[in-house]
């Protein structure tokens, strides 16, 4: 069994909202070190979901947080498969996802399924996918979705957990 990291990087809190979610988002879609871009498209990204909500209701910047949050708990998945091998075979092993991960994965497939999408800025397709994910639709969503099936389909390998 693994030993318990005690040191972990702490991200700090972003500068907008004082949130260590948006902090560590913001370093997520950050590339190349180029912090200050990442910044302004996950910024604006919260902008346009801001105006998206205003144009349902009355929203504030909170709502914006909101919305995030919805969808990072939206997309987290609750089990994955490992793979393990055993007497000569490869098991897909379905495990529970630690907590620090279910936010690693949820984050990393919000992101993903926002760069596959051609042809508009990022900060527009970020606040589109982010927009699906707290409302249970879109790629991300899915993508949990396949995950559960998955562990769902290999519970039969479950006493091979180690």
């Amino acid at each position: 069994m693994r030993r318990k990291v005690i040191n972990r990087n702490i991200v700090g809190k972003d500068i907008e909202f004082n949130s260590e979610k948006v902090g560590k988002f913001i370093n997520y879609v950050m590339e190349r070190g180029q912090k200050e871009t990442a910044r302004k498209i996950v910024y604006d990204a919260f902008e346009i979901i801001k105006d998206k909500a205003l144009a349902t209701k009355e929203a504030t910047i909170a709502d914006a947080l909101e919305i995030f949050e919805t969808a990072l708990k939206n997309t987290g998945p609750l089990t994955e498969v490992r793979s393990r091998r055993v007497g000569g075979a490869n098991y897909q092993i379905p495990r529970e996802v630690r907590p620090e991960r279910r936010v690693f994965l949820s984050m990393k497939w919000i992101i993903d399924s926002a760069r596959d999408g051609k042809g508009k800025p990022m900060a527009k397709k970020l606040a589109d996918e982010i927009i699906l994910a707290s409302k249970n639709e879109g790629k991300a969503v899915k993508k949990r979705e396949d995950t559960h099936k998955m562990a769902e389909a290999n519970k039969a390998f479950a006493h091979f957990a180690w």
